[in-house]
């Protein structure tokens, strides 16, 4: 059984005090939680300290975003080494306000993935819809698109260390989220063009998120859909109370 993955995105939120006043919090109600592997993903500028905080929990750290080199002269960049020696496991590639407003593309999304694994991180690699694609029934090829042009390159041993994020992006911080039917039918897609590109076998052991406007009150309906392997969460993962309530409901029995 794939283990559920939840990570919180804090995205521009959060400095440093009040970073580590959330971490300090989820730290204690995580203590004893088992059958589910937890990720926070703060702004850079908060990794350092969160990390101190976690130091002998179970709780993973993540960037938001990285660049392709490890060094160079490109200003306000961060480099998966400096990541890694912040104390980060993950790195949250692609998500799609990076698309939306950095102009983000697959082929950087694909470098950046492959840049991250080369150093040892571990990828969530976001891929979904806009509104305007869903209604013109665009889902799929959009998936598929982004899929396996960010995987590009990408061999079936390292698919391990690869978490897809699907986040359709009408339902992002809207309030709106895609039924636990039409989450299920994009994840199942996804596993699908898993298998085609490395086999049934890679494609079964990859974790397949949800992520758009997750909170308690929903997560437990989408969660049990056999192909969503966690969240992807935002705006609830800014409380503890509510990202808790979240984590809780993803086990699965």
């Amino acid at each position: 059984m794939r283990t559920p993955i939840i990570a919180g995105n804090w995205k521009m939120y959060k400095n440093v005090q009040e970073a580590v006043e959330l971490t300090k919090g989820l730290k204690e109600m995580l203590s004893s939680m088992k059958g589910v592997e937890v990720v926070l993903c703060p702004p850079f500028t908060d990794l350092s300290e969160v990390a101190k905080v976690l130091e002998g929990s179970a709780i993973g750290l993540g960037g938001q975003d990285c660049y392709w080199l490890n060094e160079g002269a490109y200003t306000g960049e961060i480099a998966p080494r400096m990541l890694k020696s912040a104390g980060c496991t993950y790195c949250i590639i692609g998500h799609s306000e990076r698309r939306t407003y950095f102009h983000e593309t697959n082929e950087t999304v694909n470098k950046k993935v492959m840049a991250a694994l080369a150093e040892g991180l571990k990828p969530i690699m976001c891929v979904g819809e806009t509104l305007k694609e869903r209604e013109e029934n665009r889902t799929f090829a959009v998936v598929k698109n982004h899929v396996e042009n960010g995987l590009k390159g990408v061999n079936g041993n390292d698919m391990d260390r690869v978490v897809i994020a699907y986040e359709p992006v009408w339902a992002i911080g809207t309030g709106r989220n895609a039924t636990p039917g039409q989450a299920q039918e994009v994840h199942a897609y996804i596993r699908k063009l898993l298998g085609a590109l490395y086999g049934e076998s890679v494609a079964a052991k990859v974790r397949i998120q949800y992520g758009g406007s997750v909170k308690p009150e929903n997560a437990a309906e989408i969660m049990k859909e056999r192909d969503v392997d966690g969240a992807l969460v935002g705006g609830a993962s800014l409380k503890a109370d509510s990202f808790f309530g979240i984590i809780k409901k993803s086990v699965k029995e």
